[in-house]
């Protein structure tokens, strides 16, 4: 966000304040259906867009939150380079400031972790006007560091994200994809012993009775791979075409209008007990669930797995009211209520979007 919109951004965040109004920040809106509620007046943060900053040498990229990731992912192709979480769009115009607010991760992210672990320093307008730089433009450069990683996943709700700086990594030297027939059970097995070895594995699919294993790297890693897990390799546009379904929800899998559950669960856990369609990612420990099962009984079974449900597209009004996202403890609670004072005192941004009481 340039400079000359500032005074702008710090206008319409002192005249909310004032009155006890709320703004709600946006980008694209792609990913505006996963939320608790959409309360406060919509606030455009694509006033200014572009890259700022590409330092291939240095691996980092720094951008506007309204720049497309597209234009970014575009950016870093030409150089070789690549957002190695792979962040879904869910749509042609989605944002960098979208991306990282909603803090959403795909295929890759079970061998290079989340994006909140590339986030290098952001940018922010918080609740008072004023302008805060956290962290830096390379790892090494840790001041305020933990601060960035915070408003990954925070949906808006502690200030407008105005720029970011995130780390990237070259692409892979090969890749290709692995297919086997396996059933679930099997699968799942499959994965905890290759996810248990030094594999080049880059991403894992599972569903009806089909496995597939994305492998990346050097040559000769893949080669070794490959005499390891077996199974038939895919052409490498039908994998990409695969990968990219899933990464944009357009899997045969998302299709319909049944509730659409994400489950995030430990490496070791087993099968869900419910009898209804799942797609398995991330080695076993993201499954994405269609059900009409009551949210309360369909949670407290995946907790009794170690794991958390979040209502992630549809649902029950009843079921959404009670909670989209899992709901925290109080010790946890109290530390999101004292972030959200210390960013947002007057409850300007986005209030009740990721629980109704904050």
């Amino acid at each position: 966000m340039t400079t000359s919109l500032h005074p702008v951004l710090r206008e319409l965040v002192l005249e909310a304040a004032a009155r006890g109004s709320a703004l709600r920040p946006h980008g694209s809106g792609a990913k505006d259906f996963l939320a608790q509620s959409r309360a406060g007046v919509p606030l455009d943060m694509r006033g200014a867009q572009g890259v700022i900053a590409h330092e291939p040498s240095e691996l980092f990229i720094n951008a506007h939150a309204g720049t497309r990731l597209r234009e970014i992912e575009e950016v870093l192709a030409a150089r070789g380079q690549m957002l190695a979480f792979e962040p879904p769009h869910f749509g042609p115009y989605a944002t960098l400031g979208g991306a990282i607010a909603t803090g959403l991760s795909g295929p890759r992210r079970m061998s290079v972790g989340s994006l909140r672990d590339f986030v290098l320093g952001v940018t922010v307008m918080d609740g008072r006007g004023r302008v805060l730089r956290f962290g830096g433009q390379v790892m090494k450069n840790v001041a305020g560091f933990d601060v960035s990683r915070l408003i990954a996943g925070s949906f808006g709700t502690l200030g407008l994200i105005l720029e970011a700086t995130l780390k990237v990594l070259p692409r892979p030297g090969a890749e290709q994809t692995r297919l086997l027939e396996r059933a679930e059970a099997p699968a799942l097995a499959g994965l905890r012993e290759w996810g248990a070895q030094p594999l080049p594995i880059s991403a894992t699919l599972w569903h009806e009775g089909r496995l597939a294993v994305r492998l990346s790297g050097a040559e000769p890693a893949l080669e070794a791979a490959v005499r390891l897990i077996g199974g038939d390799r895919m052409d490498d546009r039908d994998a990409a075409s695969l990968w990219q379904s899933v990464r944009e929800q357009q899997h045969p899998f998302f299709a319909g209008d049944a509730p659409l559950w994400r489950v995030a669960l430990p490496p070791m856990a087993p099968r869900l007990p419910f009898d209804q369609p799942c797609l398995i990612e991330w080695n076993g420990m993201q499954r994405w669930l269609r059900s009409d099962l009551d949210a309360d009984a369909l949670r407290q079974a995946v907790r009794a797995l170690g794991g958390h449900a979040t209502l992630f597209r549809g649902g029950r009004p009843a079921d959404r009211q009670r909670g989209v996202f899992e709901a925290l403890t109080p010790e946890v609670m109290a530390v999101h209520r004292r972030l959200k004072q210390a960013f947002d005192p007057s409850g300007v941004f986005s209030p009740g979007r990721l629980y109704a009481d904050l």
